[in-house]
C-alpha cells in the first residue's frame, strides 16, 4: 500500500446543488434528514471517517450555502475546507469545483478528485478507498454496478406510443453511481475542450472524458447496490430503512496504551449484574484506570426502573469522584413466549427493565455527560430489525433502543455528548446458559470500550463472531445479516 507521505492528494468534491423538487420538497433535498441527520450530513461523514480523503470541498445550491456551512460547523467536519455556491448545471457546477481546487495548488502539482452526489449518502468506505488505489494507476475512475434488469431501447411513433428497438446484452451494461474519479489535469483538460463545444451537455463527469478524451481509458470500480440515490419520494423510505437496518463495524481495537490514555481517571457507571458484558466492561475498565461503579440488582441492590434509585447513583458516584464520563446501560430481562399467554406482570416487568430503566439511565445522565462531553452507550439485539414469533415484548423493546440511541445522539450533538448502541452476538444468558465470563462476552465488552472511546454517535455497532467477511462491507449485506439472524437474544 502506498504511504500517507509519498501518495497523490485526494480531494473529495461534494456535489449538493439539487433543489428537491422531484420529491416536492420546498428546500433542497439534500438539508432533509434521514435517520436523524440530513443526507449531506451523512456523506460528508463519509469522507470525514476516510483514511485517504485529505480534503472536502462542498458545492451548494447558492442560496441555502449558509446551510450547508452551519452543517459542517455543527458536525464538527475538520476536512471541510470551504463551501462554495455551485452552478446553475451539473457540468457548470463539476467546472466550478475543478477551478477553485486548481487555484490551490503550487504550479504543475496534481492531485485527485472525486465527485459525489450529496444524495447518496450511503457510500461505503470501500467504494472510497478502491476509486482512491484505481487512480494511482488510472487517470479516470468511475463506479458502476451490474444491471439486475433488462434494458430496452424504444422510439415513439406519434400517438402510438412507444416500441421496442432494441434490446442491449444485459451482460455489458452498468449502472452508474458516484463518486467518479480523476486527475485533476485529466478532467481538467477535458472540461476545456468541451468549452469549445457549442453542443455540449453532459448529465455525469467521465461522459466528458469519454467523449473529449478517448484516448484516456475509464476504469470501473464495483459499486454497491445500496448506495443509491435520493431522487424520488420513494427513495427517501428505502434510504431510511436501509440506515435503520445497517449497522457499523466496531472500531479496531486500541492498544493498552491507548486505552490508560483515555480512561485513566474517568469515571464510567455500568448498570447491570454481576455477570456477563457489563461487568466485563467494568473489569477491563477498571484494568486501565477508570473509576467504575457496577450498579445492578445483585451488585448493590439499584432497580434502575426507579428513577429516584437511579438519580441518586449518579450523585452519590459524582460525589466522589467528581465526573462522570460514560455511562453503560446493559440491564434488561429477556422475556420469552406467545404475547397472548404472557401474564401482566411479566410483561409489566420486562418493560420496566428493557425500556424504562435505559429511558431513566439516560434521562438521570444527561447533566453529568455535558459536563464532560461524555459517552452513552445502550444495548440492543439483531432481533430490533424484525418481530419474531414468541419474542414480541422483546423485539419491540429492542427497536426502542436503537431509535433512542438515533434520537438521542441528534438531541445532545451541541452538548458533545455521544450516544452509540451494541449490537453484539449472541452470548450468555443467565437462565438459560453459563452465567460466567465467556470469550464472546469479553470481545463485546472490549468493542465497547472501543466505541466508548471513538467518536462515534448515533451508531448501531455490529460485534458478530470472527467468520468470512463480506465482499462489499455494504449497509445492505449487513442490514440482510441482521434480518436473518435468529438468534433474538439480549446481552445481559
Amino acid at each position: 500500500m502506498t504511504s500517507r507521505a509519498s501518495r497523490r492528494r485526494t480531494v473529495a468534491v461534494v456535489l449538493a446543488g439539487g433543489t428537491g423538487q422531484r420529491i416536492g420538497l420546498a428546500t433542497p433535498k439534500q438539508l432533509l434528514k434521514i435517520a436523524g441527520k440530513s443526507m449531506l450530513e451523512h456523506t460528508l461523514h463519509v469522507f470525514e471517517n476516510a483514511p485517504d480523503i485529505d480534503e472536502v470541498v462542498v458545492l451548494m445550491t447558492p442560496d441555502h450555502v449558509a446551510d450547508a456551512e452551519r452543517t459542517v460547523a455543527k458536525a464538527g467536519l475538520r476536512k471541510v475546507s470551504r463551501v462554495l455556491a455551485g452552478g446553475s448545471t451539473r457540468s457548470g457546477t463539476t467546472h466550478l469545483a475543478i477551478e477553485a481546487v486548481a487555484a490551490g495548488l503550487d504550479g504543475d502539482e496534481d492531485c485527485n478528485l472525486l465527485f459525489h452526489d450529496a444524495v447518496r449518502p450511503l457510500l461505503s468506505q470501500r467504494v472510497v478507498e478502491e476509486c482512491v488505489r484505481a487512480l494511482e494507476r488510472h487517470r479516470a475512475v468511475d463506479v458502476a454496478i451490474p444491471s439486475s434488469d433488462t434494458v430496452i431501447v424504444t422510439r415513439t411513433h406519434g400517438v402510438d406510443g412507444e416500441f421496442i428497438t432494441e434490446v442491449p446484452d444485459r451482460g455489458r451494461l452498468r449502472r452508474g453511481q458516484t463518486p467518479q474519479g480523476f486527475r485533476l489535469s485529466t478532467i481538467r483538460r477535458a472540461y476545456g475542450l468541451a468549452a469549445a463545444d457549442p453542443l455540449f451537455r453532459a448529465t455525469d463527469d467521465c461522459s466528458v472524458v469519454v467523449k473529449y478524451l478517448p484516448d484516456v481509458p475509464v476504469h470501473v470500480v464495483m459499486g454497491d447496490e445500496h448506495n443509491m440515490k435520493v431522487t424520488q419520494p420513494v427513495d427517501v423510505f428505502i434510504a431510511d430503512k436501509l440506515f435503520q437496518l445497517a449497522s457499523t463495524a466496531a472500531p479496531v481495537h486500541g492498544s493498552g496504551t491507548s486505552y490508560r490514555e483515555r480512561l485513566a481517571g474517568r469515571t464510567l457507571l455500568v448498570f447491570g449484574d454481576s455477570y456477563g458484558i457489563g461487568t466485563d466492561i467494568a473489569r477491563m475498565a477498571e484494568e486501565y484506570g477508570a473509576r467504575v461503579y457496577v450498579l445492578g440488582r445483585s451488585a448493590t441492590g439499584i432497580h434502575a426502573e426507579n428513577p429516584e434509585e437511579v438519580e441518586a447513583a449518579f450523585a452519590r458516584a459524582y460525589a466522589e469522584t467528581g465526573r462522570i464520563d460514560h455511562v453503560v446501560s446493559t440491564a434488561g430481562v429477556l422475556p420469552i413466549g406467545r404475547l397472548d399467554e404472557t401474564d401482566g406482570a411479566t410483561i409489566r416487568e420486562a418493560l420496566r427493565a428493557d425500556y424504562l430503566a435505559p429511558v431513566n439511565i439516560a434521562r438521570a445522565a444527561y447533566k453529568y455527560l455535558a459536563e464532560t462531553a461524555g459517552r452513552l452507550l445502550l444495548f440492543t439485539s439483531g432481533s430490533y430489525t424484525r418481530g419474531r414469533a414468541e419474542y414480541s415484548i422483546c423485539s419491540s423493546v429492542e427497536a426502542a433502543m436503537v431509535n433512542l440511541t438515533q434520537a438521542l445522539s441528534e438531541e445532545w450533538a451541541e452538548d458533545g455528548i455521544r450516544v452509540n448502541c451494541m449490537n453484539p452476538a449472541r452470548t450468555e444468558a443467565p437462565g438459560r446458559e453459563s452465567t460466567g465470563s465467556s470469550p464472546a462476552s469479553r470481545e463485546v465488552a472490549r468493542s465497547s470500550l472501543d466505541v466508548l472511546l471513538s467518536g462515534m454517535t448515533g451508531q448501531v455497532i455490529d460485534v458478530r463472531r470472527p467468520g468470512p467477511a463480506p465482499t462489499t462491507g455494504s449497509a445492505f449485506e449487513s442490514a440482510l445479516s441482521q434480518v436473518l439472524d435468529d438468534s433474538g437474544s439480549r446481552p445481559v
